[in-house]
């Protein structure tokens, strides 16, 4: 592990009331003595103190300082932090300064985690959690994103780290005491019961995982239908801007475009694609066409729309779509047909709050997950699906397979969840999780 010290700024860039400087590493006592010029305030207590740029005493701003002493900081290390003015000149100066500072350097994008992690502060799912908060955009991205953070899913995989030593130190027992039937019995008991608690457990969480990687994703609505009725115009409404281009001419839209949502906390990426109908009048609405039904077999939940002048029937999908009827301000209300799940005038608003109500209800069905342990992304249920996998063929296995191969296969499950927190063989994974974090985190 590096012993630099590094520093960054650690709130938003651009002007703002406050921005936030972080130093961590051997010398951020020394720092904060040589920037304000009096020994260091008590730990964690936040004082105001004149900052001087060392070389040649000129003021750089009052601000509000925070010393926290190794190890408890973020970063397991000595860690400082600036609260200062946040105009970019304030800002540019401090950092000059450090920057000027021997045995000081730019932190990198995520480092500060980094090292939280390398001294134990956080193990790899809580990292992936933080990571996720930093990126959310919606109440349950959040929320979920916290649960990951704050490490209820560490919490979980801890314990089952705990019961399957357990159960590995009691076959290993009875793997000891094979020649002493009475001994070798005692150590078994209760075995099979334990082993049965964290299959179904790893089970109820693995059945989250594929909802919760949507979450964090954004679930994917796709709006389809024929040319003329009115999509581009959908996707405006909900996205509640000029997105599309809306015109009377058929067959406008040739490409698929994307809008992000936030519908009622939840996240949706919402596509608006070609006009589906039965023989493209060229090239580029034929790529355009398959193009859509690609995105329609690829979405989580279709929004098949038609028009009383624009009619067609969705192609067969694994889901059935939402059948919408637009323009509906054209028709007689009893001529209205039943078929359709909604009836909507995007022109009028008509139909419009039952359409965003049913969708989000919709949407928070398939894919909310309230008070439950999570797995957020494809390694974390891929290794849990391999200790699931493992303990399963054990406890199918266990009056048949000689119990060294059982106590191999619970020590691999370990191992498993071992790699899933960081503790063994995570240095491949590191670089790839730690990039897409921001400078200053």
């Amino acid at each position: 592990m590096t012993n630099d010290t590094i520093y960054a700024l650690s709130s938003g860039a651009g002007a703002a009331g406050v921005a936030v400087v972080r130093v961590s590493g051997p010398r951020a006592g020394e720092v904060l003595r040589l920037l304000s010029g009096r020994k260091l305030p008590q730990p964690r207590r936040a004082v105001l103190r004149m900052l001087r740029d060392p070389e040649d005493e000129a003021l750089i701003d009052k601000a509000m300082v925070l010393w926290m002493p190794c190890p408890a900081s973020f970063t397991g290390e000595d860690v400082v932090e600036f609260h200062v003015h946040g105009g970019r000149a304030t800002v540019r100066r401090l950092l000059s300064s450090l920057d000027a500072l021997e045995e000081l350097r730019p932190a990198e994008a995520g480092e500060f985690t980094r090292r939280a992690f390398e001294n134990g502060r956080m193990d790899l799912v809580e990292v992936e959690g933080l990571a996720d908060l930093v990126r959310a955009e919606t109440e349950a991205q959040r929320r979920q994103a916290l649960a990951g953070a704050s490490g209820s899913a560490s919490r979980k995989i801890g314990k089952w780290r705990e019961d399957l030593i357990h159960v590995l130190s009691s076959l290993e027992a009875a793997i000891d005491f094979v020649e002493e039937e009475d001994v070798a019995i005692g150590a078994m008991q209760g075995v099979q019961k334990r082993l049965q608690a964290l299959v179904r457990d790893m089970e109820e969480v693995l059945q989250c995982a594929e909802r919760a990687e949507k979450l964090r994703e954004g679930i994917r609505v796709v709006i389809a239908g024929p040319p003329n009725a009115g999509k581009s115009s959908l996707l405006n409404h909900l996205a509640g801007r000029e997105a599309a281009i809306v015109s009377q001419e058929a067959g406008t839209t040739r490409d698929v475009i994307e809008v992000r949502l936030d519908l009622d906390g939840m996240p949706v990426v919402l596509s608006d694609t070609a006009g589906l109908r039965g023989e493209p009048s060229g090239m580029v609405e034929r790529m355009g066409q398959d193009r859509a039904l690609e995105r329609m077999r690829e979405a989580d939940l279709v929004l098949w729309l038609e028009a009383p002048d624009a009619h067609g029937e969705p192609p067969v999908l694994d889901s059935c779509p939402l059948r919408i009827l637009n323009k509906v301000d054209l028709l007689d209300s009893k001529t209205v047909r039943s078929i359709y799940d909604l009836h909507i005038s995007v022109l009028q608003g008509t139909g419009m709050g039952e359409l965003e109500e049913r969708l989000s209800s919709l949407i928070r069905d398939r894919y909310e997950i309230a008070g439950q342990v999570v797995l957020t992304r494809e390694r974390q249920a891929r290794a849990v699906r391999d200790a699931w996998s493992r303990l399963s063929e054990v406890l199918e296995q266990l009056d048949v397979l000689p119990l060294e191969l059982c106590a191999e296969q619970v020590r691999m499950a370990v191992q498993d969840l071992e790699r899933l927190v960081g503790r063994v063989d995570v240095e491949a994974l590191l670089d790839r999780i730690f990039r897409d974090f921001c400078i200053g985190k």
